[in-house]
């Protein structure tokens, strides 16, 4: 059992090592030099996230309008730029404490690669004009700057409280829901904010099991709301929330009010994708013990990939072309 004198990850002659790694950068400006530093700490591969502004735009149907399409277009900007502003500012946030994980004292800011001060400018000027890609849409900039509250107080505070941790990250994607649907006039269907909601908390809910294996004693001081769930619980979310997001999507698809917007009903037939593509999920965080990073494994599984293509090709198909 580690002694509290020594942190399992790296002990106070790494921390020491990081800070004075960090001294020389202070005085950084932006630069090409800097600028590899800055696309590895905005993460433009978590971008793929707000593809659920998208969503109300591909449901209702109206998918080939271009000034639908325009108008979704800079909402995703809009949240892509805010995002990474987010991203920097809890990077800056926790970068003493990143110094001590084995994978996030790798990142620019923790590492002393990025300065705080020109991440800072930076998470400044997205921030600002991700707002300003949204300016001329009222509605949508009031969802996008709950967005941004809501995750600045994820990571100084709502993070460490059990539960209501997994609850902020999908009330992210649900605001990007009804950001999307804001920008073309449409009010997203409830069932399509149940889906999104169930969806995401199916997602943060498997993240939180992967870390749960992953943890070391060390890991609690850096991550306490861990201390509060255990695999036990984890598993048993999981398995309220997978049927009941599976049900939600095969009831959309059958609602009277579903088939006769699209004067169609064939969509069930989506469902298949849908479970296969839940199934491999469930099968990866289960067996191959991941789910640590979902975009990632939403990018990179070839199965899970193609269930995801084969869905938005087949509601595509039914709804835009038969």
């Amino acid at each position: 059992m580690p002694s509290c004198s020594s942190p399992t990850f790296g002990g106070n002659e790494r921390r020491m090592s990081s800070n004075r790694s960090d001294l020389p950068k202070q005085n950084q400006s932006l630069s090409l030099g800097t600028l590899p530093f800055i696309f590895r700490a905005i993460r433009p591969i978590e971008w793929v996230k707000n593809v659920f502004v998208l969503a109300p735009l591909f449901f209702s149907g109206q998918g080939k309008d271009f000034d639908n399409l325009f108008a979704v277009g800079t909402v995703f900007l809009g949240f892509c730029c805010v995002s990474s502003a987010i991203y920097l500012f809890n990077d800056i946030n926790d970068r003493e404490l990143d110094r001590f994980h084995p994978r996030k004292r790798k990142r620019p800011i923790a590492s002393g690669e990025l300065s705080v001060r020109l991440a800072a400018t930076v998470a400044t000027i997205l921030a600002s004009t991700g707002l300003l890609f949204v300016a001329f849409q009222p509605l949508v900039l009031v969802l996008l700057l709950a967005y941004g509250l809501i995750n600045v107080f994820y990571s100084l505070w709502l993070k460490h409280i059990v539960i209501v941790d997994i609850f902020c990250v999908a009330a992210g994607f649900v605001l990007r829901v009804f950001a999307g649907g804001a920008a073309i006039g449409v009010s997203p269907s409830s069932w399509l904010i149940l889906a999104t909601l169930l969806l995401s908390l199916f997602l943060a809910l498997a993240k939180r099991r992967h870390e749960i294996l992953i943890s070391e004693p060390s890991l609690s001081a850096y991550r306490p709301v861990l201390e509060q769930y255990n695999l036990k619980l984890v598993d048993e979310l999981i398995s309220v929330v997978t049927p009941v997001t599976l049900i939600t999507y095969v009831l959309y698809t059958l609602d009277p009010s579903t088939t006769s917007r699209f004067n169609t009903k064939q969509l069930y037939l989506t469902s298949v994708f849908v479970v296969f593509g839940i199934f491999r999920y469930l099968y990866l965080i289960h067996r191959m013990q991941l789910g640590g990073a979902p975009v990632e494994l939403l990018t990179k599984d070839m199965p899970l990939l193609v269930a995801i293509i084969c869905w938005i090709a087949s509601f595509f198909l039914i709804v835009y072309i038969t």
